[in-house]
């Protein structure tokens, strides 16, 4: 999870929040200011799950079918522990869906004036005041005593509620010239669409918009429809000039095409979510003569070094000599398996590959896994398959490759600087989950703390960089924490909490 929304400011999809314990460090929920579909918040007994930034919940899908905010059974009585506050100080506006709260101890929710911030939806809230003893009083300073959590910091902030007549929809304050511009959401700093907190429809270079620039534009003269030098995708809620999001086989353009080859394999060139199928067969490879498909250049298949979902499935039957792994997919971290082949949503077969390579897969949501035929491959211990679904029913099949014995003689066995999880492949970089330390996707014995350059910092067990600013210590920590504010001692300068270049 942390990998995933570390520095993540929009989720597109589903945020699910589940089974976090008490010694559990959210901090990185902390970047999060946008959802697109719901947020689910249940099971936790972690005190404090800190989304202060998120300001939006789009909600294109919902929970159980109603519910945009889903929060329940975030207390064990048989440890009397739970959590006792959810910060959403900036949450000012659910686009669509419900919100839902039971079964918690939860500090202060019952204060908050939820029809300013749901849309369209039901309001289930448990109104009982929280008997938990550690919940703390609103502020005097918070309008009509709503808040998040003791301290004027965390009022809630009204966008509806005390708009004038004149606002259409969300304002920053009770004047008609506190209005915001009706693309905006959320609330706004001024008047104009480039002053939004977020958009209600599409974000274009910092402006709010009702759609993104068209990729065809009438051109009068020649009385037809031309490409437009300025057209742009929707990507989410924001208009991008590529579209990272591209078709598989199965969708879109590719709807009835059996294979990648060396015609179609340019289209997915800057994709990162693959919607659909990848399917790599013989004539992938070797060109097909009755369909005049040429061969392929083993280089293409790079291309699929920037994606890192696909939603169908993963099919490998044929892959050139020349590459020992499956290196192409080596940034992949979701398989969804949303359409599968048979009931697998991966299967890598008939190769002569020696690892797979697949060092960043971290999930396969649904669908078997079949790994056979590949009389080379080490590094195929069915274990560490389990940790990557999501489903007791899904099942893996491990068969036909190269044995134990045959790896072991070759070496061809996890390194030392991996846990007992197992691994992708040869090396540190290579390994589930690390002994010691992990630097840029690589294990390591030991971060840059006290000596060695640059200086860092560990958070959960992943060395960091200290800032450029912060100067560089001898027996001592450089810095507590990423960031110029988490300095032992400035380089240069301090303003405030913040060490600068110059004063």
């Amino acid at each position: 999870m942390v990998k995933t929304y570390s520095n993540c400011t929009v989720v597109l999809e589903n945020l699910e929040i589940t089974y976090m314990e008490d010694d559990r460090d959210l901090s990185f929920l902390r970047s999060v200011k946008e959802v697109g579909g719901y947020v689910l918040i249940a099971l936790n007994t972690v005190s404090r799950i800190p989304l202060e930034n998120l300001c939006i919940i789009r909600g294109h899908s919902l929970y159980d079918g109603s519910f945009a905010l889903s929060v329940f059974s975030n207390y064990n009585k048989s440890t009397n522990k739970g959590t006792d506050q959810i910060l959403l100080t900036s949450l000012t506006e659910i686009l669509k869906g419900g919100v839902k709260f039971f079964n918690n101890q939860l500090c202060n929710v019952e204060t908050i004036q939820w029809s300013d911030i749901v849309n369209a939806g039901n309001i289930s809230i448990d109104p009982t005041p929280s008997k938990n003893k550690n919940c703390g009083k609103c502020d005097s300073s918070c309008f009509n005593g709503s808040c998040w959590a003791p301290g004027p910091q965390n009022c809630q902030t009204l966008t509806k509620l005390n708009c004038a007549q004149q606002c259409s929809r969300r304002c920053k304050g009770p004047s008609p010239s506190d209005c915001c511009n009706e693309h905006c959401a959320a609330g706004c700093t001024g008047p104009r669409a480039e002053d939004c907190l977020a958009c209600r429809d599409f974000q274009d270079n910092g402006v709010c918009k009702d759609s993104c620039p068209g990729l065809l534009r009438y051109d009068p003269n020649l009385h037809q429809l031309v490409p437009n030098p300025h057209g742009k995708y929707s990507f989410g809620a924001t208009c991008v000039k590529s579209c990272p999001l591209c078709n598989g086989l199965g969708t879109g353009e590719l709807a009835h095409v059996l294979s990648i080859n060396a015609t179609n394999i340019g289209s997915f060139e800057n994709c990162t979510i693959i919607n659909g199928n990848i399917d790599i067969i013989i004539t992938s490879i070797y060109g097909d003569q009755f369909t005049k498909t040429p061969k392929m250049d083993p280089e293409q298949l790079n291309v699929f070094k920037t994606v890192k979902e696909i939603t169908g499935y993963l099919w490998i039957q044929t892959w050139p000599d020349t590459m020992s792994s499956l290196s192409p997919f080596e940034n992949l971290e979701v398989i969804q398996g949303r359409t599968k082949r048979g009931s697998c949503s991966l299967v890598v077969s008939g190769l002569h590959i020696t690892h797979l390579g697949l060092r960043s897969l971290r999930e396969i949501s649904d669908g078997d896994v079949f790994v056979s035929k590949n009389s080379e491959l080490c590094y195929t211990d069915a274990k560490h398959w389990q940790k990557l679904f999501k489903s007791p029913h899904q099942t893996v099949n491990i068969e036909g490759n190269a044995n134990a014995a045959t790896c072991a003689l070759r070496n061809d066995t996890c390194d030392k600087k991996c846990t007992a999880d197992g691994c992708w492949g040869p090396g540190p970089s290579m390994c589930i989950s690390c002994r010691d330390y992990k630097r840029d996707g690589s294990c390591v014995d030991s971060c840059n703390i006290l000596e060695g350059g640059p200086r860092e910092t560990a958070m959960n067990k992943t060395c960091i960089k200290c800032h450029p600013e912060c100067h560089p210590m001898n027996r001592t920590a450089t810095c507590s924490a990423p960031g110029s504010a988490n300095c032992t001692k400035c380089a240069n300068f301090k303003d405030g909490l913040f060490c600068v270049s110059r004063a």
